[in-house]
């Protein structure tokens, strides 16, 4: 079996009690339907990586090699995800970012805001069941970065009944049912 990579994805706050703290967390859990208050402190911990970075590089001179090669591609990366907005191509835009830029750009957001879906809730449970599907590609994962080019290619998964596939199991039943009802009300009218 392949060596796991075991490095941490979130970080838990330093003060478990801050009522402060908790009242955002539990507004944010419940505007963007999430599963438990982990998944924002991941959100938390990539955005404060990221953070981390442009502060450094601002520290380095405007023309240091580094700070342009390095700041362009984060820069490029955070535009090519949606989270930055094109008109604020510049570090000092990267340190305003906050949990809400990330969390708006996942897959059960988009399925939510693209009216896929009734209700945020309802779209994780979409996504999760794979009737999802970006580009070719379905998807079964609710914290799913979605790019800007592939915003577009959000749809119904083909094999899904909502996409036009076959029905679902319930309703197969329904239906083998009622004809077997309309079979046997045939064979009576025939006596």
């Amino acid at each position: 079996m392949p060596q796991r990579n075991c490095s941490k994805t979130y970080k838990v706050p330093k003060r478990p009690f801050e009522s402060e703290r908790l009242d955002q967390e539990l507004k944010l859990a419940g505007e963007y339907g999430l599963r438990c208050k982990r998944e924002i402190w991941r959100v938390g911990y990539s955005l404060s990586h990221i953070r981390r970075a442009a502060r450094e590089l601002l520290t380095l001179e405007e023309k240091d090699p580094r700070r342009l090669f390095e700041g362009n591609a984060l820069i490029r990366r955070l535009i090519r995800t949606g989270i930055l907005d094109e008109s604020k191509a510049k570090l000092d835009y990267v340190l305003g970012l906050k949990i809400e830029d990330f969390l708006e750009r996942r897959l059960q957001t988009q399925v939510f805001k693209l009216g896929l879906a009734k209700s945020i809730h309802h779209a994780r449970v979409l996504i999760r069941q794979r009737h999802i599907r970006v580009g070719k590609q379905i998807v079964n994962i609710p914290s799913f970065i979605v790019r800007l080019d592939s915003q577009k290619h959000i749809d119904f998964a083909l094999t899904s009944p909502y996409g036009g596939g076959r029905a679902g199991r319930v309703k197969r039943k329904r239906a083998a049912a009622a004809a077997s009802k309309g079979a046997e009300g045939e064979a009576e009218d025939e006596e």
